[in-house]
């Protein structure tokens, strides 16, 4: 079950908005001079398993959706990497940034660095990467040309972006672009189709060796942050989530993303001085309404739905204690704290109280037929239920659902599907959706900008439930204008106060990041205590400047 690591480009695009007043700074950066010091390396191997997908194909193409895990972040780099659990910016490629002409101008300094064969890299390569994408559309999955107007240079470490019109978030999507290296890449043609066994980068660390059962990168001691801390990383593979499991609780693995049921049991207890885990929140597991249903669209039901489902119930049987239930707002927290609105702070818990429920119901003019179920006009409230089949946690929540709606009269009907037939029915192209309920993800980020303006603008790249409100329309609009972040919270707080009150769709509980490790070998992990990056291995370019923070610990 590896949903959570199906729905990350978004939310690795995102940013703090604070961060994009000017000038950005680097908590990785700043720690640089600590690994340019480093002369030693540890000869032993950090062992790291994303999620037990089976064997590797030879692809390490940065292009391709299905490149092995490290090629972006341990081998090519972006400018810069915005973290969507602390909200801290990370300079990579670039070095700071401004806006400016009304903010349709974004200046990047770049940093004086060498690809990994020895050649320099330059504002050529940036100019060059984003041609790319405007040449071949198939590479520009964030559609960075659909806002871009022009990308050029100024010397060999300035880049210009013009922008068609003030849109300061989407600018994350330019500044965590990766980039390659033009004098490999002028001649591959296109982009997604290239052949990359060899990757030249600007990252940590290049390809060692590959097999499909097991890959390895070695050190690029030439980086521009320092030597690395490991001479290898080691990439083994698993054909699933019990032989993975089985690895990680016998000690062979240092670091893993994977869902792991009774943790405590099956991996902490095993060696309680080494082992360990952290699950922080990194989205809004949703409940979606389809808004142009003619009974969920009404708001009465909606409500209703939502006041018969028993969270904590979903967060402690269904998600096995790791999360918690979410809020009414839809904001990730502790992460977005920052954006609430002090008016809704008291609205902010989602109320479990069936009672109520049926009292709304019944207001609305619904009855119960001979069956228990409410209906109107002659028609039932029974909706079907969409979920994946085999992503037993979800599975588990929808059943509980399904139950707890049939408790006050609405009928459910849980349909698991494949992965694609899913995927299709909630998020079908041309709006043309086929599903009523469904149990899925939300794209969230450090600001929920991103969680709003994806889920409930008609832009938006995962408006499952179809929304289209025109206040929301307009809030979402006046933050895309301006980096004063005193109006953009204030354009938020009017979508916030829409979530609460309109219920679009209903958070349920917040989407665990997958993150367990071993302290045996390495020390430096990012903690509860200390969350200052986004953890799982499976998250790109955060990985990699995560391996840059570890302690041989002999």
């Amino acid at each position: 079950m590896n949903k959570k690591h199906m729905i990350g480009t978004v939310a690795m695009s995102a940013v703090t908005l604070l961060s994009l007043v000017g000038t950005s700074t680097s908590a990785f950066a700043a720690s640089s001079a600590v690994h340019a010091k480093r002369t030693v390396q540890s000869s032993v191997p950090l062992t790291i398993v994303t999620s037990p997908n089976g064997n590797f194909q030879d692809n390490f193409n940065p292009f391709s959706s299905t490149a092995n895990p490290g090629t972006l972040g341990i081998v090519y780099e972006p400018l810069f990497y915005f973290d969507n659990v602390s909200g801290h910016t990370f300079s990579l490629l670039g070095t700071g940034y401004s806006w400016s002409n009304g903010n349709k101008t974004l200046t990047v300094n770049l940093r004086k660095t060498n690809w990994s064969d020895g050649k320099p890299f330059t504002s050529a390569d940036v100019v060059f990467t984003f041609n790319l994408l405007k040449h071949y559309p198939a590479a520009d999955s964030a559609g960075e040309w659909q806002q871009l107007a022009s990308v050029k240079a100024e010397g060999l470490h300035k880049v210009v972006f013009q922008y068609k019109q003030p849109n300061v978030p989407f600018s994350t999507y330019t500044l965590n672009q990766f980039i390659v290296p033009m004098h490999i890449w002028a001649s591959l043609g296109d982009p997604t189709k290239a052949n990359i066994s060899k990757p030249i980068g600007t990252g940590p660390y290049t390809v060692q060796s590959f097999s499909t059962q097991d890959y390895k990168y070695t050190a690029n001691n030439h980086y521009w942050g320092g030597n690395p801390p490991i001479k290898t990383l080691d990439f083994p593979a698993y054909s699933g989530n019990d032989a993975g499991t089985m690895a990680l609780a016998s000690g062979k693995l240092d670091w893993s993303g994977m869902f792991l049921p009774s943790i405590q049991n099956i991996f902490v207890n095993k060696d309680t001085q080494h082992n360990h885990y952290w699950f922080p929140p990194g989205n809004v597991a949703m409940l979606y309404t389809n808004l142009k249903d003619p009974l969920l669209s009404q708001l009465p039901v909606r409500q209703a739905i939502s006041l018969a489902i028993d969270r904590s119930k979903l967060a402690n049987e269904g998600e096995y204690g790791y999360t918690k239930p979410a809020n009414a707002l839809g904001l990730v927290l502790p992460n977005n704290q920052a954006w609430i609105d002090p008016a809704l702070k008291s609205k902010m818990n989602l109320a479990y109280n069936p009672a109520k429920a049926v009292q709304i119901l019944q207001k609305a003019g619904f009855k119960k037929n001979a069956q228990g179920i409410f209906e109107k006009g002659g028609k039932k409230l029974s909706f079907s239920l969409q979920v994946v089949a085999g992503w037993t946690d979800w599975d588990t929540d929808c059943g509980l659902i399904q139950q707890e709606l049939k408790n006050i009269g609405i009928a459910v009907n849980v349909e698991q599907e494949s992965y694609g037939a899913y995927y299709n029915n909630i998020d079908a192209p041309n709006n043309k959706r086929s599903f009523q309920l469904a149990l899925s993800w939300t794209n969230t980020g450090a600001s929920p900008y991103f969680l709003y303006q994806n889920m409930l603008s008609p832009k938006g790249n995962f408006n499952v439930e179809l929304a289209n409100n025109p206040m929301v329309n307009a809030a979402l609009a006046s933050f895309s204008r301006t980096s004063n972040v005193t109006q953009q919270k204030q354009a938020l707080y009017k979508v916030e106060n829409y979530m609460a009150t309109q219920l679009p769709s209903l958070p349920l509980f917040y989407g665990a990041i997958w993150y367990e490790y071993r302290t045996a070998n390495y020390t430096g992990w990012p903690t509860q205590q200390k969350p200052w990056i986004n953890p799982a291995p499976y998250t790109n370019y955060s990985q990699a400047i995560v391996i840059m923070h570890l302690h041989p610990t002999k």
